[in-house]
């Protein structure tokens, strides 16, 4: 059909001239919307298709490209405050690699995606910070790094515009700190270097955060910082008698609060942590303090530990052989791992991990759809079991893979999935964690067992190696194991998931028990233990500890004092547990603890809190900014307990708890929410988010080493479960308690009978969690 030019005024008021193809716009044409809209350009069928140029009458404009009447392709978008937009459109909205000016002089270049920041980009504020690096959702997530106009640099990662996880922060006077944060504040361990001291070459930090030789920024596939390499150094002895006080930091340091970075930053000066990046314990001003403090011949170093900002320790440390590369200190002996699975390595490790996924995801797979039933006998033990062989190039039952061949089998399948499901996890979340595209990962062990471990993606869940005996112990124990956690929901023994085999082609077979994660939680963990009421070796080399060492029994400087009910609760299960425990002639199991530690209320309501997030459109991105001193609010806020709400906070079950929101004495015995000012709300269950004071004890050693503990007593969260469950004292644990007996204290050691375990257990937890008066 032929076009014909033809003008139409409609009875709405519209008004279109132009092209025609019967009596729809087709081709080039001019529409005029009785609203003062008005679009000119190209028509296909009865829509905007094409190039053309569209103008409203706010003053806002576009040209560029069409299609369907949605602005889609590329184009410029002007809108009426005079911001620029110059880029990929999709439906409407910005979506591909584009760059905006901004009324105020901002501008941002690079990826977005659904009309936000969105993947690597650049920004930069008309006052001349800049940050390049990733982004997400219109924020700045990932690694990146930013610059402030003084001079000041951090490189590191960030999440939802605030700076979270390792990082380099770089002072414009020349000092560096090595480090982590948390939601935009120092939190945990690293190394100060004032300017003049020699650091590490930031080379290979450079590497790691997005920076190549010539100084251009890149994006890296590494993420991690070793913070150990920062530890080369000696100690500077000497005898601290006396704890720094609160009121003493807070009058020999500058008051400077940090700003989180979020919506409606302001535009003026980059972040200062509360007590400034120079020295500041009582220990650290007698060495000089000050911006150029560290330029003599024998320049100092500090190692740090921080709690939201606020700093909680401090050790002097020697930059003398800092001039040499800077190596680890010696760091834990390598355990020798179990000969099932000392042939792993490099590529077979990948191997196992790739082996471990495809069979999981065939085992839920296969086992969900079955109706579910009460288990019976017959469900469990070793021949209740499903086994399937994965050839390399698939099979009618098995898909092709990059692996190698492996024989898969999976233990008591009906008995692990309605264990699954009393413990409320959902099929589909468990096969996306572990046998997502993001995979697994390999983490240290933390024990003598030499297993492997592996963590989910995303936290959730532990995979663990097994010895053969192990295995047999956990199926002996699967009947009673599955009676006792139906029985009680707030059980604090290990959750397990599913127990598995592989069988590799050269017949090496490697088994793995999947568990929840018992430190799976928003929060940072800051301290780690592994407490099991013994005291022979029950302790860790001073220089073999590092940020995510988990400590033992003797190397706890802490009690912890919980409200009356949550303790009461908490003792009450764990006399069951070990009861159980008992009766299955269990030992060696231990509490795995974890301490969140909270700044010192003294000092945490001076810091500045974030600001509120802004609901108005606004995606401009602002700066950081320094704010004032607050005046202390009275009372301190600290944790709070307040009357549980199911709609403020997350109930859906952990990995590793499902049971009852725990009810508190403070409250009125109701039923309770963990409220952290300006971090979260938290529902409060047995072994997870229960808040507690740690009381610090000092000990002789600490007085000796040249480390610096700035506060006697915390808040804390605690989490907290049992771990190592499949010892049985058998015929060698008897011989050894014999053995050992002989050079030791027999109560001192940890195989012991099985009763007194338990007892021996039990009247340690209550040292650690005593009775508050």
């Amino acid at each position: 059909m032929e076009t014909r030019l033809e003008e139409r005024e409609f009875s709405n008021g519209d008004v279109y001239s132009g092209q025609l193809r019967g009596t729809l716009p087709h081709g080039k044409g001019k529409y005029a919307w009785s609203d003062g809209i008005i679009y000119e350009g190209d028509w296909e069928e009865g829509k905007i298709s094409g190039k053309g140029k569209i103008t409203w009458l706010s003053g806002a404009k576009y040209e560029g490209d069409f299609s369907g009447g949605y602005l889609h392709g590329f184009g410029t978008m002007t809108s009426p405050d005079g911001s620029v937009y110059s880029g990929s459109w999709r439906m409407n909205v910005r979506h591909g690699l584009g760059r905006k000016e901004y009324c105020n002089s901002d501008s941002y270049d690079g990826s977005w995606r659904e009309g936000l920041q969105d993947g690597s980009g650049s920004y930069t504020w008309t006052n001349g910070n800049r940050f390049i690096g990733n982004w997400k959702k219109g924020k700045m997530s990932g690694r990146g790094v930013m610059s402030w106009s003084n001079g000041d640099l951090f490189n590191g990662f960030w999440l939802n515009g605030l700076r979270h996880g390792s990082g380099v922060y770089k002072y414009a006077d020349g000092g560096f700190y090595f480090g982590t944060w948390s939601r935009g504040l120092k939190d945990g361990t690293g190394v100060y270097y004032p300017a003049g001291s020699k650091h590490p070459s930031l080379k290979k930090w450079h590497r790691h955060f997005g920076y190549n030789d010539t100084g251009n920024f890149i994006l890296s596939h590494d993420s991690s910082i070793n913070l150990e390499e920062l530890r080369n150094s000696k100690a500077v002895s000497r005898t601290l008698s006396e704890i720094t006080t609160t009121s003493g930091l807070a009058r020999n340091s500058g008051r400077m609060s940090e700003r989180f970075l979020d919506e409606n930053w302001g535009t003026t000066d980059p972040p200062r942590d509360y007590m400034g990046h120079g020295p500041l314990s009582k220990s650290g001003r007698s060495a000089g303090s000050g911006e150029n403090e560290g330029r003599g011949k024998n320049p100092i170093v500090f190692e740090r530990e921080y709690m939201q900002g606020v700093l909680i320790k401090e050790r002097i440390m020697s930059s003398i052989d800092m001039s040499r590369k800077a190596r680890p200190l010696d760091g834990p002996k390598e355990v020798s791992i179990s000969a099932c699975v000392s042939f792993l390595g490099g590529k077979w490790n990948y191997y196992l991990m790739l082996n471990l996924q495809l069979g999981i995801r065939y085992t839920v797979g296969k086992i969900t759809p079955v109706p579910r039933r009460e288990v019976r006998a017959s469900d469990f033990g070793e021949r209740a079991r499903i086994t399937m062989f994965f050839p390399r190039n698939g099979s009618q039952y098995t898909p092709s893979h990059k692996s190698i061949d492996f024989d898969w089998k999976d233990y008591c399948p009906m008995v692990f999935r309605n264990l699954r499901e009393m413990f409320k996890l959902d099929a589909a979340d468990y096969m996306m964690s572990i046998c997502g595209d993001d995979g697994l990962r390999e983490i240290s062990s933390p024990g003598k067992s030499g297993s492997i471990f592996y963590l989910s993606h995303d936290d959730r869940f532990v995979i663990k190696t097994l010895k053969r005996s192990e295995l047999k112990v956990l199926l002996r124990m699967l009947p009673r194991y599955y009676e006792h956690v139906g029985e009680h929901e707030n059980t604090l023994i290990t959750k397990f998931f599913g127990v598995h085999r592989l069988k590799l082609k050269w017949g090496k077979k490697v088994r793995f028990v999947v568990m929840g994660n018992m430190f799976c939680t928003e929060l940072k963990i800051h301290r780690r233990y592994d407490l099991k009421g013994s005291t022979q070796g029950r302790f860790t080399e001073k220089n073999k500890i590092r940020e995510k060492t988990t400590m033992k029994d003797l190397d706890l400087a802490y009690e912890f004092h919980m409200d009356k009910l949550l303790r009461e609760a908490f003792f009450k299960q764990i006399v069951l547990d070990c009861s159980f425990l008992e009766s299955l002639q269990i030992i060696d199991y231990s509490l795995l603890l974890g301490l969140h530690f909270r700044a010192p209320d003294q000092l945490n309501d001076i810091l500045e809190p974030p600001n509120e997030m802004s609901d108005q459109e606004n995606d401009s991105v602002a700066s950081v900014e320094v704010g004032l001193p607050r005046e202390p609010s009275i009372p301190p806020k600290g944790l709070l307990l307040v009357t549980h709400e199911p709609n403020s906070v997350n109930t859906a079950p952990g990995p590793h708890i499902r049971g009852s929101t725990l009810r508190a004495f403070a409250a009125g015995e109701k039923e309770v929410d963990l409220i952290l000012p300006g971090t979260a709300r938290l529902r409060v269950q047995l072994g997870v988010n229960m808040p507690a004071q740690a009381h610090h004890k000092l000990r002789q050693d600490e007085e000796e080493s040249g480390t610096v503990e700035l506060f006697e007593v915390y808040d804390v969260v605690v989490y907290m479960g049992m771990i190592d469950i499949l010892q049985e004292y058998n015929m060698k644990k008897r011989m050894e308690h014999t053995c050992k007996s002989i050079q030791y204290d027999p109560m001192s050691i940890s195989a012991i009978e099985p009763t007194l375990y338990a007892k021996r257990f039990t009247d340690f937890l209550l040292k650690v969690f005593p009775e508050t008066a």
